[in-house]
C-alpha cells in the first residue's frame, strides 16, 4: 500500500507543477493588461521602464515581469513597483480595476503627481495585499477602501494622503500589516490616544503597524496594550512626550520596536527584560536618563540591532549588554556612560559588526590584544571619537574595516599603514595628536572621507590617490603641513570637499586643482604665493572658497563668473590689487567677499 500511496503522491504533484509551468492567462486577462499599459501616462521614455517594456502581445503574459496568474490563468497579482516612471493613467474607469480576481497590487515608488487614490479600487474586493507607498498619490483616502475587507497588508506609506482613520480601517478587521508612514492621520477625536484606541479597536489582529511621523501626540491609550499579536511596532518622530509606558510588555511577541526621536523620558521600565523576541530596539534621539538596569539585557538573548544613541544615559554599560550572542550592531554615542571599558570585553559577541561607544564620558582601554585574542570577529565599523584612547587599536588591523572613527583622542605618533585596508571608505583620525604616516601606505580606491584635520602632520603632503579612486571628502586642516600642494590631489575623480587651510604649504596653487574640486575649497592660513589660476571650469559648481592669509597676487581670473553657485569667497589679506570683481555682482548666490588689500 505504501509504495501505492507514494506514487500517487508523485503522480499529483508532477501534474500539478505541469499545469503550474504551464499555466496561460486568459484572452481576455491578457487585453486587460495591454489596455492598462497604454492607458498608463509615462514621465519618461518606455525604455527606462523594467516590466511595461517588455509586454507585448507575442510573449505569454503569466510570464511577463511583474504579473502572476493562478491555476485557471487569471491575474491575481501585479507588482508595477520601481519603475518609476508611472505618472497617471490610473483612473476610476481604468482597465486595472476589471482585474477582478487580483489579489496583490503594488504600485509603490512611482509618481502619480498627487492625484487621488482612485475610488475604482473598491472593485478589486479579492484584494489582500496593497502596496501604494511612495508613489507620490495626494489627497484624501477614498472610503472605498475600507470595502476591501479581504486586506490583510495595506501601505499607504510615504505618500501625501490624509487618512480619516475610523473611515478607512472599520471594515478591515482581518488586517494584519497597516503601514501609514508620513501620512497625514486624522480622526473624530484629536488626541492621539483616541487614534491610538481605534487601532486596537478595530484591527484586533495586527502583527506590523508602522506610524512614522504621523502627528501622534500625548501617550498612546492603554487599550494599545491589548495587540498581543504585534511583531513589528515603529512609531518614530512622533512626539508622545512621556515615560516610555509598561504597556508595550503586553507584545510577547515584539521583534522590531522603533520609537526613535519620540520625546520619551525617563528610564527604561524593567517589564522591558520580558521582550524576549525583541531583534531590533531603537530608542534613539530621546530622553532617557539613568542607569542601564545590570539584568536589564540577560533575556534578549535574540537582539541583534540596539540604538541607544542621543539620550542621558549615564553610569556603567551593563555586562549583561556585552554577553547577547546575536547582537550585530550596537549604538551608545552620545550618552554619558561612565568608567574605564575594556575592549576585551567585546570579544565574546562574534556576531559584531558595528559598534559605537562615541561622545560618552567612557575611557575605553583598547589594550595589546592582537586579533587571535578576539576569536572570529566580523566587526566592519568601529566609532570610538572621544573615548581617551592613547594609541591603535591593534586588534583591528587585519579585520578590513570599512568605516572606523577614532577622532578627538590622544593618539600620537605615526598612522600605522595597515589602517587602511582594502575596503575602507570612511577614515576619521581628527583632533589627536598624529605626526606622520606610516610608510609606505596604499590609499583604497573604495576611500570616500578621509579626515586628518587637527593634527600635528608635519612635512611635505603626499598622498598617493589610486586610479578610479572615490575621495570625495579630504581635510588635513589645522596641522603642520610645508611644501607644496601636490598634482596628486588633482585625481581622475573629482573631490568635492577640500580643506588644506591652517599649514605651511607654499609655492603656487595647481591650476588642475581648481577644475577637481566641486564645491569646498579651503587653502585659507598658509604662505601660498602667486596668482589664482583662471581655470575655474565651465561647468563649476564651488560654491565656497576660501584663499584668505595667504601671498597671493595678481587678479581676481575671469572664469570665477562661471561658478554661479558661489555663497562664499573669502581672499583677504593677500596682496591682491584688483577691485571687485563685476563678473560677480549679479550672482544671485554670493552672501559675503570679503575685501582684499
Amino acid at each position: 500500500m505504501l509504495p501505492k500511496l507514494l506514487f500517487i503522491s508523485i503522480l499529483v504533484s508532477f501534474i500539478l507543477s505541469t499545469h503550474s509551468y504551464n499555466t496561460q492567462c486568459l484572452h481576455h486577462q491578457k487585453t486587460l493588461l495591454l489596455q492598462l499599459r497604454n492607458e498608463l501616462i509615462l514621465e519618461f521614455e518606455p525604455s527606462d521602464s523594467t516590466k511595461l517594456v517588455r509586454w507585448n502581445e507575442r510573449d505569454e503574459c503569466c510570464k511577463w515581469p511583474g504579473v502572476e496568474c493562478d491555476a485557471a490563468g487569471y491575474v491575481v497579482s501585479l507588482q508595477l513597483d520601481n519603475e518609476s516612471i508611472i505618472s497617471g493613467g490610473i483612473a476610476d474607469s481604468s482597465s486595472l480595476f476589471r482585474l477582478m480576481h487580483l489579489q496583490k497590487l503594488n504600485l509603490a515608488y512611482n509618481y502619480f503627481n498627487n492625484t487621488p487614490i482612485p475610488k475604482g479600487i473598491h472593485n478589486l474586493t479579492y484584494l489582500t495585499h496593497l502596496n501604494l507607498s511612495n508613489a507620490y498619490f495626494g489627497g484624501q483616502v477614498p472610503a472605498e477602501i475600507s470595502s476591501l475587507r479581504r486586506l490583510v497588508s495595506l501601505d499607504l506609506s510615504h505618500d501625501y494622503v490624509s487618512v480619516k482613520l475610523e473611515m478607512v480601517v472599520q471594515n478591515l478587521t482581518g488586517l494584519r500589516e497597516l503601514y501609514l508612514d508620513d501620512s497625514n492621520v486624522t480622526s473624530s477625536h484629536h488626541e492621539s490616544r483616541k487614534r491610538s484606541h481605534i487601532i486596537s479597536s478595530y484591527l484586533p489582529n495586527l502583527t506590523t503597524l508602522s506610524l512614522v511621523d504621523c502627528g501622534l501626540s500625548g501617550t498612546l491609550a492603554k487599550s494599545f496594550g491589548q495587540l498581543h499579536s504585534l511583531s513589528i511596532l515603529r512609531l518614530d518622530f512622533n512626539d508622545l512626550s512621556t515615560e516610555l509606558p509598561d504597556l508595550f510588555a503586553n507584545f510577547p511577541s515584539l521583534t522590531t520596536l522603533s520609537l526613535f526621536n519620540c520625546s520619551l523620558k525617563g528610564s527604561i521600565p524593567p517589564t522591558f527584560a520580558n521582550l524576549t523576541n525583541l531583534i531590533n530596539l531603537d530608542l534613539s534621539y530621546n530622553f532617557f536618563t539613568g542607569a542601564l538596569s545590570s539584568t536589564l539585557f540577560e533575556g534578549l538573548s535574540n537582539l541583534v540591532y540596539l540604538d541607544l544613541q542621543r539620550n542621558s544615559f549615564s553610569g556603567n554599560i551593563p555586562h549583561s549588554l556585552l554577553a547577547l550572542p546575536s547582537l550585530s550592531e550596537l549604538v551608545l554615542r552620545h550618552n554619558q556612560f561612565n568608567g574605564t571599558l575594556q575592549l576585551e570585553n567585546f570579544r565574546s559577541l562574534a556576531n559584531l559588526t558595528r559598534l559605537d561607544l562615541s561622545h560618552n564620558r567612557l575611557s575605553v582601554d583598547v589594550g595589546n590584544l592582537n586579533s587571535t585574542s578576539y576569536g572570529s570577529l566580523q566587526l566592519k565599523e568601529l566609532r570610538l571619537a572621544s573615548c581617551n584612547l592613547s594609541h591603535f587599536p591593534n586588534f583591528i588591523k587585519p579585520l578590513d574595516m570599512e568605516f572606523v572613527d577614532l577622532s578627538d583622542n590622544r593618539i600620537g605618533g605615526e598612522i600605522p599603514s595597515w589602517i587602511w585596508g582594502t575596503q575602507l571608505w570612511y577614515l576619521d583620525l581628527s583632533y589627536n595628536l598624529l605626526t606622520d604616516l606610516q610608510k609606505p601606505y596604499h590609499i583604497p580606491a573604495s576611500l570616500v572621507y578621509l579626515y586628518l584635520h587637527s593634527n600635528k602632520l608635519k612635512g611635505e603632503l603626499h598622498l598617493p590617490i589610486p586610479p578610479a579612486s572615490q575621495l570625495s571628502y579630504l581635510s588635513v586642516a589645522n596641522n603642520r603641513l610645508s611644501g607644496s600642494i601636490s598634482t596628486s590631489l588633482c585625481s581622475d575623480t573629482r573631490i568635492a570637499v577640500l580643506d588644506l587651510s591652517g599649514n605651511r604649504l607654499s609655492s603656487s596653487i595647481p591650476p588642475c586643482l581648481l577644475e577637481n574640486v566641486v564645491s569646498y575649497l579651503d587653502l585659507s592660513q598658509n604662505n601660498i604665493s602667486g596668482s589664482i589660476p583662471d581655470n575655474f571650469p565651465m561647468d563649476c559648481q564651488l560654491g565656497y572658497l576660501d584663499l584668505n592669509n595667504n601671498a597671493l597676487e595678481g587678479k581676481i581670473p575671469k572664469s570665477l563668473e562661471r561658478c554661479e553657485r558661489l555663497k562664499f569667497m573669502n581672499v583677504g589679506n593677500n596682496n591682491i590689487t584688483d577691485s571687485f570683481p563685476c563678473m560677480l555682482s549679479s550672482s544671485r548666490w554670493l552672501l559675503l567677499v570679503k575685501k582684499w588689500k
